[in-house]
């Protein structure tokens, strides 16, 4: 099996609900023959269901990765690049191009658009391969890009790239020795950078797509009650705290 399925094979499989499914699956099977087994499956299964809910554990969380850096402002200093990392999209010809961007791919477009308009010296670098569909991210990007009136000319499309890792290894090849701005989800931003300080290169990071916009506001009752919106916070971060993990094991 290739490096890079099976990699994703696991990641699946390790992410929260399909934890809590599996201890549930479990608890039922050893019910008769291992009571005390299946009820501490079960009793394991509800807390990690309780805790990926819960929205101030889900908060935390996902703020610790987010907190890592700052949003883009304008800084007097030229760039090149600014570079876009892929994330998913589909393809549907009865939708406008930005449409069949996904949420992250649209915040990341939009972000580069803005930044864009901030320095039109600089070239838009897009990325991410194409799996499961006919065009890849880097092209369905470009095309929204254009729709929103950035020149043809202005975008580079870099389609090689499957993963972060990957993204970080072709993009250096078209920015080493330039100055680029580097334009990826708030909390994919920290691995994201490792990845190319691992290639030589150093950018300027502009996270965007924030989950946690205000850590310090005010919250009501409500706040404490299990979400489902919570769960998917919780599932984004523990992805992206697993790929930090696998970072560091590789850089060890």
């Amino acid at each position: 099996m290739d490096l890079f399925i099976l990699k994703k094979f696991i990641t699946v499989f390790v992410m929260p609900i399909n934890l809590v499914m599996f201890f549930l699956i479990l608890a039922i099977a050893l019910h008769w023959k291992k009571p005390k087994v299946s009820y501490r499956c079960l009793l394991l299964a509800t807390v990690m269901l309780l805790l990926a809910t819960l929205p101030p554990v889900s908060d935390k969380f996902m703020y610790q990765l987010e907190k890592n850096y700052s949003a883009y402002n304008k800084h007097d200093e030229k760039f090149d690049y600014i570079v876009v990392l892929g994330c998913r999209h589909t393809d549907n010809l009865s939708l406008p191009v930005t449409s069949q961007l996904g949420d992250c791919s649209l915040e990341r477009m939009v972000e580069a658009l803005r930044i864009y308009n901030l320095h039109p010296e600089a070239t838009i670098i897009t990325s991410g391969y194409a799996e499961d569909v006919n065009k890849s991210n880097a092209v369905k990007v470009k095309q929204a890009l254009m729709l929103l009136g950035v020149p043809e000319n202005k975008i580079v499309t870099e389609p090689s790239g499957r993963d972060t890792e990957e993204e970080a290894y072709y993009i250096t090849s078209l920015i080493e020795g330039k100055k680029a701005i580097l334009i990826t989800n708030a909390d994919s931003m920290p691995r994201a950078m490792k990845y190319f300080i691992a290639q030589g290169v150093h950018l300027r990071p502009a996270p965007t797509g924030y989950w946690i916009k205000n850590a310090a506001a005010v919250t009501d009752w409500k706040y404490y009650l299990p979400s489902g919106q919570k769960l998917y916070q919780t599932t984004v971060a523990w992805y992206e705290s697993l790929g930090l993990l696998v970072q560091s094991f590789k850089e060890g």
